[in-house]
């Protein structure tokens, strides 16, 4: 089942001449060439661009040798794209010009916008109005331009883009802050990164994010996209997305920011972006070819190993090493980030006997010791070919010599890494500018080196989580799994708000999803029962629309085991929710048979970016204790609901943890599922679900829910 990729499919704008126009108009253009109207002038000049520029201000009639225009219907055709620098109340009208003249882009540099409020969102709303009326697709408004290095089109301001030590690559750059982004790209030209095109995006008023990002994907020259992100209001195509990247074999490297409360208000505020919970977020990039990283050495390290342009086979690292320390600490943190250090073959070790002085370790880590210095590390080059050879052995890392054997060693070693398609990463011992010319000798030749273990074995950890969710998209490719059940009509009242636990059930039970067993009896006839309706021990609950959490009230009442007592706790609920909320409307007491297994809790809400998402955890104690939940896209099958379950930290729990006999999985997947299929056929009426607690049971006897309550639009 994979309705979220079909759902998220849109038609394609092509947006190439965006990126690579034949012609550009610089609307505001002025002739001091330091001014946010100058500098696009110098820029597009400056650096080797080969298209047309054409300056419109009716004030000059030339700047920087070439003719000013007065206005956009004066611009020789073709031009593809006006740079609009005026102030944002002019900038309406001049996106009409564009339609007018047949200019099918506009990168509105200004600000004003939605960032700055009430006022700045009406002038924004205008704004796409106006584009949309006119046929024009726009960036920004609020960002400083895009970068196009591989065709030498820096078209926007400020001082990144005015730097000649950027460099063309294999990576583009979609950024939501352009400054923070484009000094970014600029850092990691320092260490030899290019980036091919880097674009900021503003406030987003039309052409997204996503939008951007899906073109770069598609670009045969794009190996990898970055993402620097605040949030998007498009979860499901930011999922088709991911899913698209596995398709392809392109990673997406995602800087999610804005992930706290405080961070959402500074987000907010920034430029007007209002984003959902990051558990969403993270849930979206778990499940596509993102890898997400958190601070600029991460991502530029993770940058170095996916340019070398090999994915390993498995996650079975082989560490190499001369120093016995630096071999236990990539060790550790191998297995901190989910990658084995499994023992080498008997083959290799035989082999590596000959090679390493007695003193030597060949277990793995390989500790080959600083016997090396004594061979130009000729015999080093040697245990890392046999480690490399290694049927048990999908990448090393590799802790590279330093002095003056370095430069010989490296020359023999690019060799050794040659003759191996398995993902070689160096770990560089010592600061940069130390052996200098070895470090750039072996990245110029596709090996990347990164300074600290621990960025090292984090680095090589991002390749495998991509390479371990590529091999499981080509093993499993995107289809339609059967539905459990077909979409069910549904009886719910017109207006909003939350219907009782006994109606809730109902509903359930139309999908398929169990329910203890139980009775709703008018309140006033319980005193005069001469029996029980159904067999005790009993739980008794007030059934009342007006009171969604009952336990708060008082109005629940467990164990109950004889007549007697079912009589009085009924007196003494219907007393507590009089008190907690008089007037409230009571639509009878619930009389429900006792029920046991594991709690677990499962929610379905409809998130404003996200759409239709069921929610999973422990229940009872565990839920607000150890806030151990996962999140599932609805709608989605029994196969996806069991990935759901095997990701919280609690899943032992599950399986038969010390003893205990495992519980009813295939039976709590299927329920999984079946929420998701009701939240999702009925996201128009439906709020939210709320299952909690619900009963898990020894393998075989299935689960049972033993409180609901389902909230309407």
């Amino acid at each position: 089942m994979n309705q979220i990729a079909d759902a998220a499919v849109r038609p394609r704008h092509d947006i190439s001449r965006l990126i690579d126009p034949r012609a550009v108009a610089v609307v505001g253009a002025s002739n001091d060439l330091s001014r946010i109207g100058g500098q696009p002038i110098k820029l597009l000049t400056d650096f080797g661009y080969r298209g047309k520029v054409y300056p419109v201000n009716p004030k000059y009639p030339e700047i920087k040798g070439l003719e000013c225009y007065p206005d956009l219907a004066a611009v020789p055709k073709p031009c593809d794209v006006a740079l609009v620098a005026l102030s944002a109340q002019h900038v309406v009208g001049v996106i009409e010009q564009c339609g007018a003249a047949g200019i099918p882009f506009a990168i509105v540099l200004s600000a004003g916008f939605s960032e700055i409020g009430v006022d700045g969102v009406a002038l924004q709303e205008k704004l796409v109005a106006a584009a949309r009326a006119s046929g024009v697709r726009i960036i920004g408004p609020n960002c400083l331009g895009s970068l196009n290095l591989r065709d030498n089109v820096r078209n926007g301001f400020g001082g990144t883009l005015q730097l000649r030590t950027l460099i063309p690559g294999p990576f583009a750059m979609v950024t939501q802050s352009g400054g923070f982004g484009f000094g970014i790209v600029a850092t990691a030209a320092y260490y030899g990164i290019g980036f091919n095109y880097a674009i900021s995006t503003g406030n987003e008023a039309d052409i997204s994010m996503l939008e951007l990002t899906e073109h770069f994907l598609e670009r045969s020259e794009v190996e990898g996209v970055v993402m620097f992100m605040e949030g998007v209001t498009d979860g499901r195509r930011l999922i088709a997305i991911g899913e698209r990247a596995l398709e392809l074999g392109k990673p997406i490297l995602v800087w999610k920011v804005g992930n706290t409360d405080i961070g959402r208000q500074a987000a907010a505020s920034h430029t007007a972006r209002m984003t959902t919970g990051y558990e969403l977020f993270q849930a979206a990039f778990r499940r596509g070819g993102f890898v997400e990283v958190r601070d600029q050495d991460e991502l530029l390290d993770a940058l170095k190993v996916f340019r070398a342009r090999r994915l390993p086979r498995g996650n079975r690292v082989g560490v190499i090493t001369i120093s016995g320390g630096a071999g236990v600490l990539l060790a550790d943190r191998c297995i901190e980030l989910g990658l084995q250090l499994p023992p080498l073959s008997a083959a290799s070790a035989d082999t590596l006997r000959e090679l390493v002085v007695d003193f030597a370790s060949i277990a793995n880590p390989v500790d080959a010791t600083a016997n090396g210095y004594n061979d130009n590390f000729a015999s080093y080059n040697r245990i890392i070919a046999t480690v490399l050879d290694d049927p048990g052995i999908d990448q090393v890392i590799v802790r590279s010599p330093r002095g003056a054997a370095a430069t010989a060693w490296s020359r023999s070693f690019i060799e050794v890494a040659r003759a191996s398609d398995k993902p070689i990463v160096i770990n560089w011992p010592t600061s940069p500018d130390d052996n200098a010319e070895v470090m750039q000798y072996l990245e110029q030749n596709g090996v990347p080196c990164i300074l600290a273990p621990g960025r090292t074995v984090r680095a090589l950890a991002a390749l495998n989580e991509f390479a371990q969710k590529k091999r499981a998209f080509e093993q499993h490719p995107r289809q339609v799994a059967p539905r459990l059940i077909a979409k069910q009509s549904l009886e719910m009242p017109p207006t909003a708000g939350a219907l009782g636990e006994h109606r809730s059930k109902q509903i359930l039970s139309q999908y398929g999803i169990p329910a203890v067993r139980e009775a709703l009896l008018p309140a006033a006839t319980v005193a005069g029962l001469d029996r029980a309706p159904l067999p005790f021990p009993l739980a008794i609950k007030i059934e009342s629309s007006d009171v969604p959490h009952k336990t708060e009230a008082g109005a629940v009442r467990l164990g109950i085991t004889g007549l007697a007592a079912l009589k009085s706790a009924t007196r003494d609920i219907l007393a507590s929710v009089q008190k907690f909320k008089p007037g409230a409307r009571i639509d009878g007491i619930l009389v429900q048979e006792m029920a046991a297994g594991l709690e677990v809790i499962v929610g379905a809400v409809n998130d404003p970016v996200f759409g239709p998402v069921v929610v999973f955890g422990l229940g009872g104690i565990y839920t607000e204790l150890l806030q151990d939940i996962t999140h599932g896209f609805a709608p989605f099958d029994v196969a996806r609901a069991k990935q759901m379950i095997a990701q919280i930290k609690g899943s032992a729990l599950l399986t038969g943890f010390r003893g205990q006999p495992a519980l009813d999985i295939d039976a709590l997947a299927d329920t999984l599922s079946r929420v998701s299929l009701l939240i999702a056929d009925h996201a128009e009426r439906i709020a939210e679900i709320d299952i909690n607690p619900l009963f898990v049971r020894p393998a075989g006897q299935g689960v049972v829910a033993a409180d609901a309550l389902i909230v309407l639009k």
